[in-house]
């Protein structure tokens, strides 16, 4: 009787353990989360499963294109996954002809799969000062995407950012790390 109470109590630890580590390890270094929608096609499809890094942002600054992952502030256990269009300081504008410019200057970049139509343009097409903690976010599907440029999301504050999309996990065939084109 006492070796299964000792066999119990050992078990017990050792799950207690099993669960205080998953919790610090989603917590603070990486969760996974799956992709829900079309924003940003063709970088992340609906239904890929991705590994958000925590860890990076705690060490270094969010750069630019970088795919971060925030909450949507009006719907709880919503997030978003966006590419980092501006940085803190900066200012941005979309022009009618759907070019972004940073600080005055046309943004070279590939990620966008169209040009931005008129009517998607939304706040910025006024010019944009980023405060110093804060983040332009646009999905990679410019034209099909909720993101900085619509008033409810706005600018991203650095405490918002969970973390950076850092690895597909799913489907395999797109399994890999996601780097910068």
């Amino acid at each position: 009787m006492n070796k299964v109470l000792k066999e119990l109590f050992s078990t017990g630890i050792y799950l207690l353990c099993v669960l205080c580590l998953t919790y610090l390890v989603i917590s603070f270094v990486g969760q996974r989360t799956e992709v829900d929608g079309e924003s940003m096609e063709t970088t992340l499809s609906d239904g890929d499963n991705l590994i958000v890094d925590k860890l990076t942002y705690r060490f270094s600054d969010p750069k630019r294109f970088d795919i971060i992952v925030f909450p949507y502030q009006y719907l709880p256990n919503t997030y978003y996954i966006k590419r980092i269009i501006g940085l803190p300081g900066e200012t941005v504008q979309i022009d009618e002809k759907g070019s972004i410019y940073i600080n005055g200057e046309i943004l070279q970049e590939s990620y966008g799969r169209e040009i931005i139509r008129p009517e998607t343009v939304g706040i910025a097409s006024q010019p944009i000062l980023l405060g110093e903690d804060e983040y332009f976010v646009m999905g990679d599907n410019r034209n099909n995407s909720k993101d900085s440029r619509a008033a409810d999301v706005g600018n991203i504050h650095r405490s918002d950012i969970i973390g950076r999309a850092w690895m597909r996990i799913w489907p395999f065939r797109k399994f890999g790390i996601l780097q910068h084109q």
